[in-house]
């Protein structure tokens, strides 16, 4: 028998697992999905942008289920849908397909990602808390970095549409032993479901995103692009403006209020934009522009990958016992650093020169700054209100990373190139070093960490 404790992580580990996993693996077959399905560019942002659309807009209800009817239960439904819409992903016939599936899938993501960081903040708390943390941080982390190894080999080896079936596995073992864990149907009396408030977000991040991606195919010009911009920009600021007045927000936007929520919330927007955008380029880079297979871009992610493994338990305890504000501040300006260095990564690219170094240091980054950060935005909020505070931390990475993917056509122009590469790397670095810099000014340690302790 396993011990709950240790059931309670493995199992919050493999439900976000999968849903962080799913949202990396696909990048490294993008090029193998492009040219059988077709699309370029616009299809490759949407694969990933459909994904994040739905994870984004709907992990706010998500967070709200997750507290009104129970972790257990919501992960167990958040589980199935997911094995669904990922086998629907993988016999996609057409590349509108293939994006239609993907939104029903983030969607099943949104369920999993809060109610799986939920399970660990209300089970665990104090420096257990934040060791726990540090560990789901470091396996999920990893999930987002090791996809395209996984991809590459896969699309090599045999076929892009594994890169979605694979997912049956882990499901399949989550849900075996999630049926060892039991709790109250409810952990708070059940509260009306903010329909307004979800429907208000979609609408106003679908407008966005669609203008962003498809102006670099029609130009800012064509009503097609700026009359969804400018819709999803009113439909975004009402979202705000209902939020603050609804009577059960899915956003409270109260939570903002207090100081290390807020601010790592918006250390959040540049930090996973920048991963977000980062990992994307390189991955698509190495292989259109480097002539690289896409196990070996995939491979590329490695060393993040043992630096995350080896270390982010080792940080987030550290935050727990020192607090998260110099770990927050020091972190995402060593990962900057290290998006700098991949400038220098051009044809011909020696992987172990020009690409392997400067992923060591954006993973030594990474390790350094990401269990610190959940831990401060998380451990600054009550305990009845893990689920709400785990899926809006949640929310602000995944739409930062997907309005980051919708200005990559953007910033790169029209087509990917060494220039556009750079530009990107620049941008990145820019972003990562931000996130570092509102950490130091605005993250405070928590006044049981800061209090010197008395001689006993």
């Amino acid at each position: 028998m396993i011990a709950r404790d240790r059931r309670v992580l493995i199992v919050a580990i493999l439900a976000s697992f999968v849903a962080f996993l799913d949202g990396s693996i696909v990048t490294v077959a993008l090029p193998a999905i492009s040219a059988e399905l077709g699309g370029g560019l616009a299809l490759q942002q949407w694969v990933v942008d459909g994904y994040l659309l739905s994870l984004g807009a709907l992990i706010l209800v998500a967070g709200s289920l997750s507290d009104t009817f129970g972790r257990v239960r919501v992960l167990r439904i958040g589980l199935v849908w997911f094995g669904i819409t990922s086998l629907a992903c993988a016999v996609a016939p057409w590349g509108s397909a293939l994006v239609l599936a993907r939104l029903l899938q983030g969607m099943a993501a949104a369920l999993l990602v809060p109610s799986s960081l939920a399970l660990i903040t209300s089970t665990f708390s104090g420096a257990a808390q934040a060791r726990m943390i540090g560990a789901w941080t470091g396996w999920t982390g990893i999930a987002g970095i090791m996809g395209p190894v996984l991809g590459g080999i896969l699309v090599d080896t045999l076929n892009w549409r594994l890169v979605f079936g694979l997912n049956v596995i882990p499901i399949a073992v989550t849900l075996y032993l999630l049926a060892g864990l039991h709790e109250p149907g409810r952990t708070r009396p059940a509260a009306p479901l903010d329909g307004w408030g979800a429907g208000l977000a979609a609408l106003g991040l679908g407008g966005a995103v669609f203008a962003l991606i498809e102006q670099g195919r029609l130009g800012w010009s064509s009503p097609i692009v700026f009359v969804p911009f400018i819709v999803g920009v009113l439909a975004f600021s009402a979202f705000l403006w209902w939020e603050a007045r609804a009577p059960h927000p899915m956003m409270p936007l109260d939570l903002f209020r207090i100081r290390n929520f807020g601010v790592g919330n918006l250390a959040t927007v540049g930090v996973y934009a920048a991963l977000s955008l980062g990992f994307f380029v390189v991955t698509v880079y190495l292989q259109q522009v480097g002539g690289f297979s896409a196990t070996a871009a995939g491979f590329a992610g490695i060393p993040a990958t043992v630096m995350l493994l080896l270390l982010a338990t080792l940080f987030g305890t550290l935050a727990g016992r020192y607090g998260p504000r110099m770990f927050m501040a020091v972190g995402p300006v060593v990962a900057g650093l290290g998006f700098l260095l991949l400038r220098g990564a051009v044809p011909p690219i020696d992987l172990w020169v020009d690409v392997v170094p400067a992923i060591v240091v954006v993973g030594l980054g990474l390790a350094i700054t990401v269990a610190p950060l959940t831990s401060a935005v998380l451990g600054s909020i009550p305990a009845e209100q893990a689920g709400i505070g785990s899926a809006v931390n949640n929310a602000v990475a995944r739409v930062a990373g997907l309005i980051a993917v919708a200005l990559a056509g953007t910033i790169i122009g029209a087509a990917l190139d060494v220039a556009g590469f750079q530009r990107v790397m620049v941008v990145v670095a820019g972003l990562m070093i931000a996130g570092g810099i509102v950490s130091w000014l605005g993250i405070r340690t928590p006044a049981a960490l800061a209090a010197p302790e008395r001689p006993e």
